[in-house]
């Protein structure tokens, strides 16, 4: 049995003046590895998780139909109260505008030199 310094003293001199062998084979195998199951974990995370949401959410109802109806009507109040105060809003603006409009230009005092 050859021991792990006889088997690189055999691979030195293929190694040349780049690196040694062994660390050629080795971060090569890396790469496919990490290549690989980068690959993989690519493809089937989005699968996976897509499943496990489903899984989830099997068991319990869409949404409670009572209770969006009892909401949509309280927003609809809302939303009407809302607009009949821009209305009021509205209409007290124009009325000042008219009120400025029909004021008579006041004189602007000559410059003091």
């Amino acid at each position: 049995m050859m021991s792990a310094a006889m088997m690189l003293a055999e691979l030195a001199p293929m190694a040349g003046a780049t690196g040694s062998v062994v660390h050629a084979a080795v971060g090569g195998d890396v790469a496919i590895v990490a290549i690989v199951f980068g690959t993989l974990s690519s493809i089937f995370y989005p699968l996976v998780r897509a499943w496990a949401r489903r899984l989830e959410n099997r068991g319990a109802p869409a949404f409670p139909i009572g209770d969006v109806t009892e909401r949509l009507d309280r927003i609809e109040r809302a939303v009407e109260s809302i607009a009949l105060e821009v209305e009021r809003v509205s209409e007290g603006q124009r009325f000042v505008t008219k009120l400025l409009a029909e004021k008579a230009p006041s004189q602007i005092p000559p410059a003091h030199p």
